[in-house]
């Protein structure tokens, strides 16, 4: 924009305030509005897009099976022993009452579980443990005995030493409303409540993917109602006591105030639900837009202290200030955008709503605010300058000791960056809540003691209709079980195979020595057919066999497992099937796998969303500062930060998930903006003023160094108090980005002037 056209819009701001006030409210209000259809969504299938290959084929196989959506109730008795009456009337009573969970379709528990005997050419097919049984020290010690030997039930539903026991309860959502979840996750917490009211020597803790579902909503709910309100305030704080003006305060507390409304208006228009990557867009638009009111501001006050009229002043802020503030916010929301490249949706939202909410930042930053400050009175010291002699001596310092600066400041930073490599792309799901929040402690719980929330489901197709019940194929489906049963991540196998073995035994006389394979497929068959007709309602075997008896499904539960580990034990799976079985057919499918394979991915899709980012960043700095020169340049200081705090986190942590693999592309439109305003300043002393180097970095301290360390510290407090969050998508986001953007500044202060010293000195020779 030309000075001249710059020159008549500060006019008519400075002339027309209330009008400029009127326009922008009623915008404002307009988009706004669309806040109402703002909805949240918990379900972890967010995180997939349509078209992800792992999402696909879990649809897939949920189509066919019983769907896996679950909770699970984990029964901790005092006593340390679940054989007890009491432990299981428990059980057998909160059993047949978690059937009244909504949307439940199956409730499994060692209490129902459909034990087979024989009477001659009869298979009676019975609840493990029915109304009228006696809780007498035999029956209960045949309970036990038939559960501790059952393989269906052990590590699954009843620990192997007996101390714990499961409910597991099968939910099937119809996707139809967003309460579906807290609904299911609330009648269940009631169910906890009184259990544990007429059995107070118990604990039953809560899991399963439904649990996490709700978690997902409640923690992100939770970051809403407590981090945003927190940021706040210390906005305000910080604010109040950095500007020391109470009319800039306030103005600067509106103007965020009305970004975050305009962004998130603007996201219920577009019908963007909620979720809980995205829940935290109003903290980082709060942050984010405080930059552009900080620049103004505070170059406003400086104008006013110095002695200007206020219109002057204002005038004499927006036209320094309006192309470094432009600049920086197509930057950042560049970097934000770069986002959309990430293969998790909710990323793609959050940083497009950020997008837009530093967009409305920066035209309420030149419009709005200058509005606020013409309308309200305004008092500034004019003797106050501690923050100016402050910048005044740094710049003293880094341009006496440059040399040093240069060559220190660039060995701290291949020392930081050397630590790269340590960093391993790794995530573990349950590991996104901290272990403050009730699902992650019962989660921990029931993988140390029963059994985890890790699994993966994979079908073996034979291909013909009732080709379960062929020897041949239910031989290659035991010997897979077997071998997956000596593998150590494996906890529990769940497979249609045990209950042929059990059959055939009942079918013997109960003889142990039957507990094998029957070796004809009609009489399999015709096993299956007589205990099907015997299962009661709700019990069926759906959840192993689809409808035409063609293929059955293998449920592996699983350790805690990291990224690596997952996708490593997968591969084992696969290769052992081919090689061993390469006449089956298989598909392998589930949500841990899903998590595991988009981690990786979403790392490779951001590298290119990020590089892309980077060169067009590049070259917007490059037109815009007018110079090839200062705009290759400049790559240092918008490179290093990152690299050095992925560097310290490969030192400090070395785990890198899904929330860090955007975090690059999103810091990186931010630490351009304190290399812009201080190269803008450099350029104006060197371009208006004819200064020579060390005179244009004196300048530049002087003149913008207030407004960076102010910016700077109110970044890294806005994304601290994200890393307080207790969902690690948003804590880890924040805590990396406090840290970049820290070094950032570090950079630009002692390590970017140096450099220009060191390249223009030898320019001005």
């Amino acid at each position: 924009m030309k000075t001249s056209l710059v020159s008549r819009y500060t006019d008519y701001i400075v002339q027309r305030p209330w009008r400029c006030l009127f326009i922008t409210m009623m915008l404002i209000f307009l988009a706004g509005f669309g806040g109402r259809y703002l909805e949240f969504t918990n379900d972890y299938r967010v995180f997939f897009s349509e078209d992800n290959p792992e999402l696909k084929a879990f649809e897939a196989m949920q189509d066919i099976y019983t769907k896996t959506d679950n909770v699970l109730f984990v029964i901790e008795p005092d006593s340390g022993d679940s054989f007890t009456p009491e432990t299981l009337s428990l059980v057998h009573e909160l059993t047949e009452a978690a059937w009244q969970i909504p949307y439940s379709t199956r409730v499994d528990s060692v209490t129902n579980f459909q034990h087979t005997t024989a009477e001659e050419d009869d298979l009676l097919v019975a609840n493990l443990l029915d109304d009228d049984t006696e809780l007498s020290p035999e029956n209960i010690a045949a309970i036990k005995s038939i559960a501790l030997a059952e393989p269906l039930l052990v590590r699954r539903l009843v620990s192997d030493s007996g101390h714990v026991m499961g409910i597991n309860v099968t939910v099937q959502l119809p996707g139809k409303s967003l309460t579906e979840v807290p609904e299911v996750a609330a009648f269940s917490r009631q169910l906890v409540a009184q259990m544990h009211d007429a059995y107070p020597h118990h604990t039953i803790h809560l899991t399963g993917l439904a649990m996490m579902n709700n978690a997902f909503g409640e923690s992100s709910q939770l970051d809403m109602a407590t981090l945003v309100p927190f940021m706040f305030l210390t906005i305000i704080v910080v604010m109040g006591v950095l500007l020391r003006s109470l009319t800039a305060t306030v103005g600067a507390v509106f103007m965020i105030f009305t970004s975050i409304v305009f962004a998130m208006g603007v996201m219920g228009w577009l019908g963007w639900k909620l979720t809980p990557a995205s829940a935290s867009a109003p903290t980082i638009i709060l942050t984010m837009a405080v930059a552009d009111t900080v620049h103004l501001l505070v170059t406003f006050l400086h104008n006013l202290r110095s002695g200007m009229l206020k219109p002057d002043a204002m005038k004499e802020s927006l036209r320094v200030n309006f192309q470094p503030i432009l600049i920086t916010s197509v930057t950042t929301a560049i970097g934000f955008l770069s986002m959309n490249f990430s293969d998790v949706p909710p990323f793609h939202d959050l940083g497009n709503v950020v997008a837009i909410g530093v967009i409305c930042a920066f035209v309420l930053s030149i419009t709005l605010l200058p509005a606020i400050m013409m309308i309200l009175p305004v008092k500034a010291n004019i003797d106050d300058a501690r923050e100016s002699r402050l910048m005044a001596k740094l710049a003293e310092f880094v341009i006496a000791r440059r040399q040093s600066l240069f060559i220190g400041m660039g060995v701290l930073a291949l020392s930081f960056i050397a630590f790269l490599p340590q960093n391993k792309i790794d995530d573990q799901f349950v590991e996104y809540f901290d272990t403050s929040v009730d699902f992650r402690q019962a989660t921990d719980f029931s993988s140390e003691n029963l059994s985890g929330i890790y699994t993966i489901q994979y079908a073996l197709i034979q291909g013909e209709s009732g080709g379960v019940s062929d020897p041949v194929f239910l031989q290659g489906v035991s010997t897979f079980v077997d071998w997956l049963r000596t593998q150590p991540e494996v906890m529990h196998v769940q497979s249609i195979s045990d209950t042929f073995k059990r059959l055939n035994k009942n079918m013997h006389g109960d003889d142990p020595a039957h507990y094998r394979l029957p070796e004809n497929r009609e009489l399999a068959a015709q096993y299956l057919l007589l205990y099907e007709f015997s299962l009661p309602y709700g019990l069926d075997l759906n959840d192993q066999i689809d409808v035409d008896k063609a293929q059955t499904r293998i449920n592996i539960t699983v350790e805690n497992m990291h990224t690596n580990e997952m996708l490593e034990l997968e591969s084992r799976i696969s290769s052992w099937l081919e090689k061993e079985l390469p006449e089956i057919a298989f598909i392998g499918a589930s949500p841990s796998l899903m998590f595991a394979h988009i981690g990786q991915r979403n790392v490779s899709s951001m590298l290119v969303g990020t590089t892309l980012a980077l060169i067009l960043i590049s070259f917007i700095l490059m037109m815009a500062l007018r110079s090839t020169r200062i705009g290759l340049i400049s790559l240092a200081p918008n490179l290093i930060p990152a690299a050095m705090a992925f560097g310290l986190w490969g030192l400090l942590v070395g785990q890198v998930g899904m929330s860090l693999s955007v975090v690059a592309g999103m810091t990186l439109g931010i630490v351009v903006d304190d290399t812009v305003h201080f190269l803008s300043k450099y350029l104006r002393a060197r371009r208006e003023k004819g200064l020579d180097a060390q005179e244009a970095v004196r300048y530049a301290f002087n003149t913008v160094g207030v407004a960076l360390w102010v910016t700077s510290l109110v970044l890294v407090l806005g994304f601290w108090v994200l890393s307080r969050s207790h969902f690690s998508l948003n804590s880890d986001m924040g805590t990396m980005a406090a840290i970049t953007i820290a070094i950032a500044l570090i950079m630009d202060f002692l390590f970017l002037p140096a450099l220009l010293m060191k390249l223009e000195d030898n320019k001005d020779a």
